[in-house]
């Protein structure tokens, strides 16, 4: 299993595309969020990682949460599959999730666009679902996805991830909790957003054991964060990862 960092930002940089990944095994591939411009995002992590991706080679995308910086290329997303590719595509998310995306979200831009005027698309027209669970795995092609909820200020999960023997855990926006930490360190490898105000501080991740630290690394940052004198390995934007 590996992965290319698509974006390691968080929602105010100016440098860098907003958090999310591509994670790709056996020819299947996972996108973990989806920020706008994703169709940017990705031609420009294809060209600097050599993994081809686009909307068509996606298998399913996984949804940590819905604020604008982790889910807003989701309207686009929807919109290229229907009426470029002809094709619906998967959104696999926790159901408190996938509950407010169609009715708090999208449905009031994309249920419209239909001819007659009085009729009006759904979410199906567009997507399939599929509703991961707390409380064990949900295969998605040749990957094994198990969520936990996190502290943040709306429904938000953190994701374990299993393919190939290899497991990868992402801790998603979250406060820090050393509950969710202890969760995600059955993984092989971390990855731990840390930022400012209800995020995680960097120096409670610093205070870790070393081990944990070693098989961590950073995404989600702020733009002055200093990268390279960090202790504790930041993700960066286009590099192509094996776990």
């Amino acid at each position: 299993m590996e992965f290319v960092a698509l974006g390691i930002g968080d929602a105010f940089s100016q440098h860098y595309y907003s958090s999310c990944l591509m994670i790709h095994h056996q020819g299947a591939q996972l996108l973990l969020d989806c920020p706008h411009p994703i169709r940017k995002i990705m031609y420009e992590a294809g060209k600097t990682s050599g993994l081809a991706m686009d909307v068509d080679t996606i298998d399913a995308v996984l949804l940590t949460h819905l604020h604008a910086d982790h889910a807003s290329g989701i309207e686009g997303l929807g919109f290229y599959g229907r009426h470029v590719i002809q094709r619906q595509l998967t959104l696999a998310a926790h159901p408190d999730v996938l509950g407010g995306l169609w009715s708090g979200q999208l449905e009031h831009v994309m249920a419209p666009l239909c001819d007659p005027p009085a009729d009006r698309r759904r979410f199906s027209d567009y997507f399939n679902a599929i509703e991961l669970s707390d409380t064990g795995e949900t295969a998605i092609g040749p990957f094994a996805v198990q969520c936990r909820k996190t502290r943040h200020h709306v429904p938000t999960t953190a994701f374990r991830i299993r393919a190939g023997g290899r497991t990868l855990g992402y801790s998603a926006d979250t406060a820090f909790d050393p509950e969710l930490i202890d969760w995600l360190s059955a993984a092989d490898l971390i990855i731990h957003e840390s930022n400012y105000g209800s995020h995680t501080p960097y120096e409670s991740l610093l205070a870790l054991p070393q081990a944990l630290r070693d098989k961590m690394r950073l995404i989600h940052l702020p733009d002055d964060f200093d990268r390279d004198a960090s202790r504790i390995e930041p993700l960066r934007q286009g590099r192509r990862y094996i776990i």
